[in-house]
């Protein structure tokens, strides 16, 4: 284990932690808030702490695997640690466990929020809370990669621990360099959306939080009634680039190397277009009685599916009022969730892929036994491993939301209740069903339930592993 390396990289994490804060700062100065003083303490913490590590390069820059996967994991969890200090120190949230929930809900771009007003809550933590969903989106490590001078497959390694999907690749040679594209990307598509928003009539603090919320698919709002005040064209732009956000970031790569053909050739892509457009007709017809227009049920329908498939969690109805039909297709989407190398959660599209293409071969295999079979995604055969580390995720994924459920049932709410929270959190969509619906919020929970229910948000993000490697002895013994 590489620890001289691993703190230098938590230390710039901190210290680019506190420079990400001086945009909150500059919001609250722009409208007199006291909660400027929170920030600057807490930019003052996290540089007291980040500056001594990174005084001194590491000699050995070289780590692999399992230094990756220990090193992400304890980044995302200092880093929600010190971004919720703010929350604190500010007086907005006193309780310490609200305060790392509601920061771990933005980092991870889950949008769940113990918040019950949040109209009254300061413009600089409203930004601030807004802006670690952006942070979140494409990962604060895949920024640090386009930074540090590293070596061996130390970037790759990290890489491979931050970024959701059952695989992930270069799109160029260098991995650094394939950061910087990354980012640049996220970048451009943002400021797009800004502009459109701005266009819309919509005012520029609005447009800021609502584009970072959009933009890391999290979803966290700053009105009571989350999108539902904002005019159609503004609704219709969000939905739009919630479904742009989900797709795999490779496939705009492609695009932008003039290759449109290839990047429209991709299984998982036609897979997620197809599956919003089914659901979204489907609950369309289902509440157009509730509505009274189909276009306006349309409307309604497309934003709820991309905001839920995305995992985005923004809401401009309460969908908790549906019909049972739309319900339950909105929480089988919670569990699909977007493309793998988006900024979406869920299990990922590809993954369900694999899994579909799994079973048929093994149906194959039945019928002809002698014959030899091997599973293909956009004419390519799909790697064992791939399939092999699909399979785990599967079981993990299924025995953490199962024993998550049953960790919440000490608080004696009902079943829809905590099966909901828990599919919005692990998947990182945000709202759920009954009390936890986008009317409602996770202010109920008891402290031990809230820890859970952090827990979740955190394995959905960072995918399971990373996060279970710190619980095992042999992870931090020397090889």
């Amino acid at each position: 284990m590489n620890y001289s390396m691993i703190a230098y990289i938590i230390g710039w994490l901190l210290n680019i932690e506190a420079a990400f804060m001086i945009l909150p700062c500059i919001t609250g100065l722009i409208y007199r808030e006291s909660s400027v003083k929170a920030f600057l303490i807490t930019m003052g913490v996290c540089l007291l702490i980040g500056l001594p590590l990174t005084r001194k390069k590491p000699e050995n820059k070289t780590f692999f695997t399992r230094d990756g996967f220990i090193t992400v994991a304890l980044c995302w969890i200092i880093m929600s640690i010190m971004g919720g200090l703010p929350f604190l120190f500010s007086g907005v949230i006193t309780n310490p466990v609200d305060a790392l929930f509601e920061t771990v809900s933005g980092f991870t771009t889950t949008g769940a929020s113990i918040l019950t007003e949040v109209e009254t809550v300061p413009k600089s933590i409203l930004f601030w809370r807004s802006f670690t969903h952006w942070i979140g989106g494409m990962g604060v490590i895949v920024f640090l990669l386009t930074l540090l001078p590293m070596s061996g497959g130390s970037h790759m390694s990290l890489m491979k621990a931050e970024s959701p999907g059952p695989s992930v690749s270069r799109l160029v040679p260098k991995v650094k360099s394939t950061a910087k594209i990354l980012y640049l990307i996220y970048l451009g598509m943002s400021i797009v959306e800004l502009i459109l928003l701005l266009a819309g009539g919509m005012p520029l603090f609005d447009s800021l939080t609502t584009m970072f919320g959009t933009a890391g698919t999290g979803g966290f709002g700053i009105k009571n009634d989350s999108m539902a005040g904002y005019s159609t064209y503004l609704q219709v732009v969000v939905t739009v680039f919630m479904i742009l956000f989900g797709v795999n970031f490779n496939v705009y790569f492609l695009i932008l190397m003039k290759k449109p053909l290839q990047a429209l050739k991709s299984t998982e892509l036609r897979a997620y277009l197809g599956i919003i457009g089914a659901a979204i007709l489907i609950i369309a017809f289902n509440i157009t009685h509730l509505f009274g227009s189909f276009f306006t049920a349309l409307q309604q329908s497309a934003f709820q599916v991309a905001s839920i498939i995305t995992t985005t969690g923004y809401a401009t109805t309460d969908f908790n009022l549906w019909p049972e039909c739309s319900r339950t297709i909105l929480v089988m989407l919670m569990f699909v969730g977007a493309c793998a190398g988006s900024t979406g959660g869920g299990i990922k599209v590809s993954r369900f892929v694999i899994l579909l293409k799994t079973v048929n071969k093994e149906l194959k295999q039945y019928l002809h036994p002698k014959s030899i079979k091997k599973i293909k995604m956009d004419g390519k055969m799909v790697e064992h491993e791939v399939v092999r580390s699909t399979n785990v995720f599967i079981i993990s994924y299924l025995l953490i939301f199962s024993f998550s459920i049953l960790a919440l049932s000490p608080d004696e709410l009902d079943l829809i209740t905590n099966f909901t929270a828990v599919a919005a959190t692990f998947n990182n969509i945000g709202p759920g069903l009954e009390l936890v619906g986008p009317s409602s919020n996770f202010s109920g929970f008891s402290d031990w339930s809230t820890l859970v229910l952090t827990f979740d948000m955190l394995a959905g993000r960072l995918e399971i592993f990373p996060l279970l490697l710190l619980f095992r002895k042999d992870t931090w013994q020397k090889f």
